[in-house]
């Protein structure tokens, strides 16, 4: 993107570029800050504990490290924003650039414009890196962390795997597999639960399963029937049985993940999957939101960064880091409330991804009326 591109869709002018020029440099500033503050505050601690008790090469740990850093930056993103809009508008109000440019008929909502388009492409940035690049490293960094330093197995088989079945949020079915090969489609030690009412009825266990011509088969089980008294009966063994499952072997492996863990794409597809078995979705469905919300933070923080950098007083950088570093955290707490109060169904879901941005959007435009009413 040029100079041309801005003037002639998003009709930039010499006003929105002089302050823009004033957001790049504390920008970049906030996010090399922000970053190292959090590599020091956690990441290093761990990566020396590798070096010290584990004996891990030199090669490794910087792997490990680079491995780390898409994330630790993402998370740096909004926090950037903030300062980067607090520190240009606290310079501009110090050198009496905003008085002047009140004074000659220039709202305060025009001169954040570019603050305002600034973080809307910050915010898609850090919402593309969230969703490509951390992802890659996030499972690049497991990946070393588990066959490099801990020396496990290649990654062709997932255990412990349980798959749930309800059903008008009612229980209906729990499938236990002790170990599930990916490649093969074979499993072992499958224990198949029933309920009725909610209530264990019948059990099928089986030595082994297998993925044949788009079914599953369990081999060499017994079935046994619950009474209501929980006094357990064998009604027959089999040698191999249909398992109704409409999973395959890479699906079924899938579902071992956390929602944390899955991209958007299988986020939205474990919630439709689970709206079809009448399974709850409300803890995932924030998560999805949280995938949105976080991302732009970039935006409503910028907007209060500005306003609040407005005010006629001048500040240090680190002053400014300071004051970022606490509104940072009052976002990070109430975000954290708010989740806590969603995973125990306090709060709607999506309410309670997007309630911390709804709180410093409304403080961020009072912040903002404000100032006009100052100029």
């Amino acid at each position: 993107m040029n100079n041309n591109f801005f003037d002639k869709y998003l009709k930039f002018k010499a006003l929105d570029w002089f302050i823009f020029g004033e957001l790049i440099g504390p920008f970049f500033f906030g996010l090399m800050a922000f970053t190292i503050i959090m590599v020091a505050g956690g990441l290093l601690f761990r990566i020396a504990d590798l070096i010290i008790k584990n004996g891990v090469p030199l090669g490794i740990v910087v792997r490990l490290f680079l491995y780390y850093l898409p994330k630790m930056a993402a998370t740096a993103i909004p926090m950037s924003c903030l300062l980067a809009a607090l520190l240009g508008f606290n310079k501009l109000s110090a050198n009496s650039e905003l008085v002047a440019l009140k004074s000659s008929g220039i709202s305060f909502t025009r001169i954040i414009k570019p603050v305002i388009i600034m973080a809307f492409f910050v915010s898609m940035g850090a919402f593309f890196i969230n969703e490509t690049l951390v992802p890659v490293s996030e499972r690049a960094a497991a990946n070393v962390m588990a066959y490099e330093v801990f020396k496990q197995s290649p990654p062709v088989f997932r255990d412990k795997v349980f798959l749930k079945e309800e059903s008008g949020g009612e229980l209906k079915r729990v499938i236990y597999v002790n170990r599930i090969d990916i490649k093969d489609g074979k499993m072992s030690d499958v224990i198949v639960q029933e309920f009725e009412k909610g209530l264990l009825s019948r059990l099928v266990s089986a030595e082994k399963g297998e993925w044949i011509d788009g079914s599953w088969w369990l081999e060499e089980g017994k079935v046994f029937e619950i009474t209501k008294d929980n006094d357990v009966s064998l009604l027959f063994t089999f040698d191999k049985q249909a398992l109704q499952l409409d999973l395959n072997p890479e699906e079924a492996a899938r579902t071992a993940r956390t929602p944390d863990e899955m991209a958007l794409n299988e986020l939205i597809r474990e919630i439709s999957m689970m709206k079809q078995k009448g399974m709850d979705v409300s803890k995932i469905v924030m998560i999805l939101n949280l995938r949105f919300s976080v991302p732009w933070a970039c935006l409503v923080l910028a907007i209060v960064g500005a306003a609040v950098g407005s005010r006629p007083q001048r500040s240090s950088s680190g002053m400014g880091l300071g004051l970022s570093v606490i509104i940072v955290f009052v976002y990070y707490v109430i975000l954290s409330f708010t989740q806590s109060l969603g995973d125990a169904g306090y709060l709607h879901p999506v309410f309670a991804a997007w309630i911390a941005n709804i709180v410093f959007l409304i403080v961020g435009g009072g912040l903002t009326l404000r100032a006009n009413r100052l100029g």
